[in-house]
């Protein structure tokens, strides 16, 4: 379920969590999704959130994750390059992920051009991290991190092989592709970190 049609854009305010308890958040705001199944820690289709737990562990927030029951999601904030960053790990399966990145842009009054979506990417092969650019107020598309889990080889349905953990050659390999996700993401952020009062890159 994609949430980019019903994310419109507003005004950044300040505002509180008061479901986690945590501080008023100042603006500008970007937020950072890590997309997977909810509970399936370790499988290709959840690398998007082994890239958020590693994102708050850099930013030392990995104390930080709240249940958020209005968007249904872990939630973590930080700061990097000035700007408040609302980490956002949906409690649901992948096909859901959509409602949880669309109800948090909703509370922190977020458009498209204000998120980052981080998830698996099949026809990339692993250890490829690639920025697919939004970021566009009028494209209504959001930025994605895309990491490469390639594609199952013989027998085995693709289904059956997203669901599947990975293996322990590959789980040396992701170590450093988290690292290389975390150090891409990062830097695009920082590149669009505005200049001006107003300006949003």
């Amino acid at each position: 379920a994609s949430p980019s049609g019903i994310l419109c854009r507003a005004s950044l305010c300040s505002r509180g969590f008061p479901g986690c308890g945590l501080h008023a958040l100042l603006t500008p705001v970007t937020q950072v999704a890590g997309l997977g199944n909810y509970g399936l820690w370790g499988t290709r289709h959840s690398v998007g959130m082994e890239v958020l737990d590693r994102l708050a562990r850099q930013l030392a927030v990995a104390e930080g994750w709240r249940v958020d029951k209005r968007c249904c999601a872990d939630v973590a904030l930080a700061t990097a390059h000035g700007l408040e960053l609302v980490l956002l790990k949906p409690r649901r399966f992948m096909n859901l992920n959509g409602l949880s990145v669309a109800s948090a842009a909703e509370i922190y009054s977020l458009g498209p051009e204000d998120i980052y979506l981080v998830h698996d990417d099949l026809d990339k092969a692993l250890g490829k991290v690639a920025i697919k650019l939004g970021g566009s107020a009028s494209s209504f598309e959001m930025t994605r991190l895309r990491i490469g889990i390639g594609r199952p080889e013989g027998d085995v349905t693709v289904s059956n092989y997203v669901l599947s953990p990975f293996t322990a050659g590959e789980r040396e390999k992701l170590e450093q592709i988290l690292v290389q996700a975390v150090t891409c993401l990062l830097e695009h952020i920082q590149s669009r970190v505005p200049t001006e009062p107003g300006d949003r890159g």
